[in-house]
Order: C-alpha cells, then sequence, then structure tokens
C-alpha cells in the first residue's frame, strides 16, 4: 500500500504531462490583415468590423435600408449582415478601385469555402453606405 501511494503521485503528473503532448492536429497560420491597400477611411473601418466580427459596429455605416446585390441579385441586408459576419472573412486584399470603393480579395466562408470576391460600396448623401454590391470576382 505504501508503495501504491508514492506511484500514484507519479504517474498522475506524466500523465498530465503527456496530454499536453498530442500532436494529431494541425495548427493553422493566421496573417494579419493588410488593409494598408483600402485609401477610403470609411470603407477601411467598415472592412475592418466586418473582419472583426463586429456585425453592430458594421451595420452603424450603413443607412437603415440600404441595398445588398449579391451577384447582380437583391437580397436582405441586414439578414445577410448579421448570418455572414464572423462566418465569413477576406483573407487576403488583392486590389482596391473606384477611390477605395471597391474591395477585391481571397474570401473565406464556413459554408462556402474560399473564393475570390469582391465589396463595392456605395455612399449616399449622408455619407452613410446604402449599397453593397457582393459577389465573385474574376481577376
Amino acid at each position: 500500500m505504501s508503495i501504491f501511494k508514492k506511484i500514484l503521485p507519479i504517474l498522475l503528473l506524466c500523465s498530465l504531462q503527456a496530454c499536453g503532448q498530442i500532436g494529431n492536429h494541425q495548427h493553422k497560420t493566421v496573417n494579419q490583415m493588410e488593409y494598408g491597400k483600402i485609401s477610403n477611411p470609411k470603407v477601411k473601418v467598415a472592412i475592418e468590423a466586418w473582419q472583426k466580427g463586429d456585425t453592430t459596429l458594421w451595420l452603424s455605416f450603413f443607412t437603415t435600408d440600404a441595398q445588398l446585390l449579391d451577384d447582380g441579385h437583391s437580397r436582405d441586408f441586414r439578414k445577410f449582415s448579421t448570418e455572414a459576419i464572423g462566418h465569413e472573412r477576406f483573407t487576403s486584399i488583392d486590389k482596391v478601385e473606384d477611390n477605395g470603393m471597391s474591395v477585391y480579395g481571397y474570401f473565406h466562408s464556413d459554408i462556402w469555402g474560399d473564393f475570390k470576391t469582391y465589396f463595392k460600396f456605395h455612399l449616399d448623401d449622408t455619407g452613410r453606405f446604402d449599397k453593397l454590391e457582393i459577389g465573385q470576382a474574376s481577376y
């Protein structure tokens, strides 16, 4: 019995140490997103909010009746935003056009996988976005 009392703590310690050494998983390399290409400051902060998964901040940049066109088809902007943010994100920003209003890059969707996409922002007279065009890009 006394040998059992001496061996048990050693066995427990060894088993705990071994648990941290399981090597059957992979770590994804996370690259810092490069926002420097986005020259329009409003688009830049909107994309940053999207990337951070901050739905409230993202929506604050848009009018309450903002229009969404997905590959030219009208969709519910608020529904799309609340469902996609946190599950979809740019993995790279490859080019920016239209004075910083159109952003192109690789995109990851937990549902649809990885693909090239564009986000094209449109401002109204008050300085808020009233339309967002998104879709698969070929560049």
